[in-house]
């Protein structure tokens, strides 16, 4: 494919790496030259210094005729006005980066008119993702495959939890609730287990299920929490806006604390049934004195990660029940289960991701066989929705005797409104879709689990 990406802040550069190597043609556009030397050294695509939404720029980029361009400055109007240009002048599809919550909705309105395919908030996006986790309490993360028929989630085997010291064997004995345990983190390493596998406590567990049976399976093993109620936010920026408004509309009760006065004048009164405070939020004495030890979730949004990692850790230690931390640099991943930060999200990498399966889906259309693509736990593992679109010899034949490459499950088969989860007996047929989580990289096609 040809694909432009201009704006090359720290989403572009996301994209840009995750694309690298996979056999497309890439074009930057960035008004740094530095950026722009630096990035053409680094990866093989060509560059255009100047401005993404100047017609002249871009034919010097060569865009007339790309299958997609990604726009992502720090500007929504130009993001915009960029993707008008691109689609005029041949551009198959076009993603903008739209920010400002003031434009979301006539944007998303007039996207059609406007010739952008698909719209990137990336503090929205985030907000979402952070909903979800306080939504499920008992869940570290969640993400959706089939239309939301299939969920792959990621629980922690805390004390208590009936699966420690169990083998997967003997808990597929034990347990009633059709769900696949598909690869454990313990520490730094991640694993696809085998039968014989067993857990330990402390162990991040990914899991498909759909939503009845997961509810079946976390009562079973007694991960079932009550809800959360109380939400302390710390820090008014666009995505603790978006998420104390959405959290506000579902009757949580709200604290969020933000330092500058004007910011949270102005958040006070566009959001009237939250409680807006402020104030530092890092300080000791204000996050006693606003009752931190009395909230259910506390959520960690400064624009300094060394801050959210502290304040978090200032929450676990008053034993709030659910933490959630805003890291946005990729070098401190390392050391967040050391410092039992357990729930983190990345705007950058929800963005990337979004964007990086719309590209994917694009592909689907030329010949890959992928519907979506999740990369997780900090990107060791894939998880990859196929569709079993043309005839294949590995169909009709049980799983059990597929030869199947090392550390590469199939988790789930979607047979048109049937869940399956599969055992050594199941069969993958024309027309299925198929779950795969893998430690591999760049599978395009379903044959690609074979060795």
């Amino acid at each position: 494919m040809k694909i432009v990406i201009i704006g090359l802040g720290t989403i572009g550069k996301t994209i840009l790496k995750s694309l690298s190597g996979k056999g497309h043609t890439v074009t930057i556009i960035d008004e740094d030259k530095d950026k722009i030397e630096e990035l053409i050294e680094k990866y093989d695509v060509s560059g255009v210094v100047g401005n993404g939404a100047c017609l002249d720029i871009q034919r010097e980029a060569h865009v007339r005729g790309a299958d997609l361009a990604i726009v992502l400055t720090d500007s929504d109007e130009l993001n915009v006005f960029a993707c008008l240009v691109a689609k005029k002048i041949g551009v198959k599809n076009t993603i903008a980066r739209v920010r400002n919550p003031d434009y979301r909705k006539q944007i998303m309105d007039m996207k059609d008119e406007l010739g952008i395919s698909m719209i990137v908030n990336p503090e929205k996006d985030t907000a979402t993702e952070i909903f979800n986790l306080i939504n499920l309490p008992s869940i570290a993360q969640v993400e959706h495959f089939a239309n939301g028929r299939v969920l792959l989630v990621e629980i922690v085997a805390e004390k208590g939890c009936s699966l420690i010291g169990e083998t997967l064997i003997s808990l597929g004995k034990k347990l009633t609730a059709k769900v696949l345990i598909c690869a454990v983190q313990r520490e730094q390493e991640v694993l696809i287990p085998t039968g014989n596998f067993i857990i330990n406590e402390g162990d991040r567990i990914l899991l498909t299920s759909d939503a009845k049976s997961l509810r079946d399976f976390l009562a079973e093993i007694h991960l079932i929490r009550s809800p959360l109620r109380n939400i302390m936010i710390v820090g008014g920026s666009k995505i603790g806006y978006y998420l104390a408004d959405e959290l506000s509309k579902k009757k949580y009760k709200i604290k969020l604390i933000e330092s500058d006065k004007e910011t949270a004048e102005e958040l006070a009164d566009i959001l009237p049934r939250v409680t807006v405070i402020h104030g530092n939020g890092t300080q000791h004495d204000l996050l006693l004195e606003e009752g931190i030890e009395a909230m259910d979730a506390f959520v960690a949004l400064t624009d300094i990660d060394e801050e959210n990692m502290v304040v978090s850790m200032f929450a676990n230690k008053m034993k709030v029940r659910k933490t959630i931390t805003q890291i946005k640099s990729d070098n401190l991943y390392g050391m967040l289960d050391e410092l039992g930060i357990d729930n983190n999200v990345s705007p950058k990498d929800i963005v990337a991701d979004r964007i990086i399966s719309y590209i994917r889906a694009i592909a689907n259309k030329r010949g890959s066989n992928v519907l979506t693509l999740y990369r997780l736990v900090n990107n060791q593992v894939e998880a990859l929705e196929f569709l079993a679109k043309k005839q294949e010899r590995i169909y009709d034949k049980p799983l059990k005797n597929l030869k199947i490459k090392e550390n590469c499950l199939i988790a789930c088969i979607i047979r048109q409104n049937e869940v399956i989860i599969p055992n050594g007996n199941d069969c993958i047929k024309l027309g299925d879709n198929v779950i795969v989580v893998t430690t591999h990289k760049n599978f395009d096609d379903l044959t690609d689990i074979l060795e």
